[in-house]
């Protein structure tokens, strides 16, 4: 990447960025790369191996775990100005499990060299301490979502869904099929469809062709809240 841009662009999201001597700030804008990931596309494969920390300039990224029978389980999504370090398993060795990224949509991200990140938070400490930060908020993500698949009713846990979609795009119709919706909870299509139908018949949802449209978004907030 051109030590301009680079500049630019992590000057105002990596916090350490100042702390960092000449060589390291060249050494990390040249082993950065901006790269377009079109809607699907697979971003880090969790096979092990050490993508590098993948800073998001647009578009939106799903972070799940995924099962030997190929069931998945949604952690968190990334939208612009987040950056996932758990892509990055050589600079946080700690991790042990394996996470999938993937394209939500149309994506442009920088994606930093783990190896390089690695040996720069080797030796300096301020870009250590926020690679730790970092994984311990996306941790907490992880942590919520397996309370609620541990610890909640699948009621709330499909009210929690709805709400966080609607939330995050500001559409009372959530634009995604029943077999998406279960896909992106870790469930079955016929437990969603079930329940949905259930929030239909209380005027709280109405299936519509191809999503969920929230009727009652106070009912739907206070089910989601517990």
């Amino acid at each position: 990447m051109h030590q301009n841009e680079c500049t630019l662009m992590f000057k105002d999201y990596l916090p350490f960025w100042d702390k960092l001597d000449p060589s390291d700030k060249r050494l990390l804008c040249e082993s950065s790369t901006l790269t377009a990931y079109p809607k699907g596309t697979n971003v880090h494969g969790g096979s092990g191996e050490c993508t590098g920390a993948v800073f998001v300039k647009s578009g939106c990224l799903r972070a799940y775990i995924m099962s030997e029978q190929g069931k998945e389980v949604t952690l968190y999504r990334l939208y612009p100005g987040d950056l996932c370090m758990l892509s990055a398993s050589c600079v946080l060795k700690a991790i042990t499990f394996d996470v999938y990224i993937d394209a939500e949509e149309d994506s442009e991200c920088y994606v930093i060299n783990g190896r390089v990140l690695a040996e720069i938070t080797e030796h300096n400490i301020h870009a250590e301490n926020f690679a730790l930060n970092m994984a311990v908020e996306r941790f907490s993500d992880v942590m919520w979502v397996m309370q609620q698949i541990l610890f909640m009713s699948f009621d709330r846990r499909l009210a929690i869904f709805l709400w966080d979609e609607i939330s995050k795009t500001g559409d009372m119709t959530v634009h995604l099929t029943h077999e998406q919706i279960a896909k992106y909870m870790g469930s079955a299509r016929e437990v969603v469809s079930r329940m949905l139908k259930y929030f239909s018949a209380e005027g709280i949802t109405e299936n519509t062709r191809g999503g969920v449209t929230i009727l009652d978004k106070d009912r739907l907030r206070a089910l989601a809240m517990g």
